[in-house]
């Protein structure tokens, strides 16, 4: 199937690794090109070089709010176009809502919620008909995961928002959308995992809470959100697709 991703030019931020990583290295493999951002100049760059000439890698902190301008520019200099946008932000830390410090909340805040949001903003004025904003979110969209209070308290809200977004939008030819990964295996759920006692234990029960019985891959991510972006998905927006083996039990 033609995705007709063919010199499309996506930004995907958070893509040194994990799910941004498989999703920036599918695109480029249907013919799209990438900017691909990372912490540090050299975490991007490394991420670039691997995926080959077609990404270009920025150091960026999505918190930043001259950040969004700025990875658009990148897109437009290095390939002459921008197409749309992937925002993965990485999980806020792990922990309680009850004991979740006021500083934890505010920081979480400005890089998950507010980062993001600046990020789709600013894609939403750039964008022409065609154009897709994607926000990588999680499971928790849906339904509480235990130990994680504050993915909990801020993805839901970052969800509407994108919901709003796409209502605002799709006048425009303009889509949005989200993702909602599962037990995806990921270096980050290697790290919840290991907060448990027995690690191995507690990967084996969360499998076994999956109708497929395993964790994903980010090569399974990958090729979803890649359709999602595509122009393949042009009568899809404002929806939230789990990528997550079956693991939600909600419609």
């Amino acid at each position: 199937m033609d995705l007709g991703l063919k010199d499309r030019v996506y930004v995907v931020t958070g893509a040194t690794r994990g799910l941004g990583h498989a999703t920036a290295r599918q695109l480029v493999a249907e013919g799209a090109k990438v900017v691909v951002t990372g912490r540090t100049a050299e975490s991007a760059g490394a991420a670039a070089r691997a995926l080959g000439p077609d990404a270009h890698g920025v150091a960026a902190d999505n918190a930043d709010p001259a950040t969004p301008q700025r990875l658009v520019d990148a897109a437009r200099e290095r390939f002459g176009g921008f197409d749309g946008i992937l925002i993965s932000v990485g999980g806020p830390a792990a922990g309680p809502v009850a004991t979740t410090p006021d500083e934890a909340w505010r920081d979480a805040f400005d890089s998950v919620f507010l980062g993001a949001l600046r990020l789709a903003r600013t894609a939403a004025g750039e964008l022409g008909p065609g154009g897709v904003i994607g926000f990588v979110l999680s499971t928790s969209v849906r339904q509480p995961i235990p130990g994680l209070g504050v993915s909990n308290g801020l993805r839901p809200g970052l969800a509407m928002a994108a919901k709003t977004l796409a209502d605002e939008l799709g006048p425009r030819g303009v889509r949005v959308l989200g993702l909602l990964p599962g037990r995806i295996d990921t270096d980050r759920v290697r790290e919840l995992d290991g907060l448990n006692p027995d690690p191995a234990a507690a990967r084996a029960a969360a499998a076994a809470g999956i109708p497929l019985r395993r964790y994903g891959t980010p090569e399974e991510f990958g090729r979803t959100a890649a359709f999602l972006l595509s122009p393949a998905a042009s009568y899809l927006t404002g929806l939230m697709v789990p990528v997550d083996g079956g693991a939600t039990r909600v419609l």
